[in-house]
């Protein structure tokens, strides 16, 4: 056990629910919450801003050495500030998830971001979810979970949070697709996916608070203390 308590990782495909969920059980340990793949969008809006191009991992390394990112994380939130202004909400659109997916293969930038997210949850208690969560950063997590669900059901999910935006429902489900393809074959590169010793939670059919106390169970068998009211 570590001074705060476990490290509970998770992971998964684009519109599994992983950070609904990881924020759901952070407030219901009192964990800290991370979400580590927001450190790469925030990433990919600097070099969209700076004119980098995403495909050249040497340039957007050196990008990730100097530009100022930072995580306000707390139980169960998360904010996220490049160069001092709030991009909580402008990390989320179309485009820059398309560029975090770019960013996140270069090997260089991964180095860097995620030697900041070992520092962040080194003493435990932290509910982390993303990519390398449970391999390159903490490969001796005391829960990973991987999140699934089906392809159409992650591509309905985004639709309903990109409400009013009239994207089509296909298309989603391609780019969703075509997400999956990059992610999984970034990931073989970098210790698997799902992670060596991950449970698999389908999310396919489950309700958020279903998600939520299935993971909280898990957690609690590996020795985690709820200190938040269910």
């Amino acid at each position: 056990m570590r001074g705060r308590g476990i490290v509970v990782a998770i992971d998964g495909p684009a519109g599994a629910g992983k950070s609904t969920t990881a924020r759901g059980v952070a407030r219901r340990l009192g964990y800290v919450y991370l979400d580590t793949g927001a450190m790469y969008r925030a990433l990919a809006l600097g070099a969209l801003r700076a004119g980098v191009d995403v495909g050249d991992g040497e340039a957007v390394a050196l990008l990730a050495q100097t530009l100022r990112i930072g995580l306000d994380a707390g139980e169960g939130t998360q904010r996220t500030v490049l160069e001092g202004e709030d991009v909580s909400g402008a990390i989320r659109t179309p485009e820059v998830s398309d560029a975090a997916s770019r960013v996140a293969m270069h090997t260089a930038v991964r180095e860097v971001l995620v030697t900041r997210q070992r520092e962040i949850g080194q003493d435990g208690g932290i509910v982390l979810e993303g990519r390398d969560t449970g391999t390159a950063i903490f490969p001796d997590a005391e829960l990973k979970v991987f999140l699934i669900a089906d392809v159409e059901a992650r591509a309905r999910r985004r639709q309903q949070e990109m409400a009013g935006q009239g994207v089509d429902l296909s298309a989603l489900v391609r780019q969703i697709q075509d997400r999956d393809d990059r992610d999984r074959a970034t990931q073989l590169r970098h210790g698997g996916w799902p992670a060596p010793g991950s449970v698999e939670v389908d999310t396919t059919g489950l309700s958020v608070a279903g998600q939520i106390d299935r993971v909280v169970e898990l957690a609690i068998a590996r020795g985690a203390k709820k200190t938040a009211d269910a």
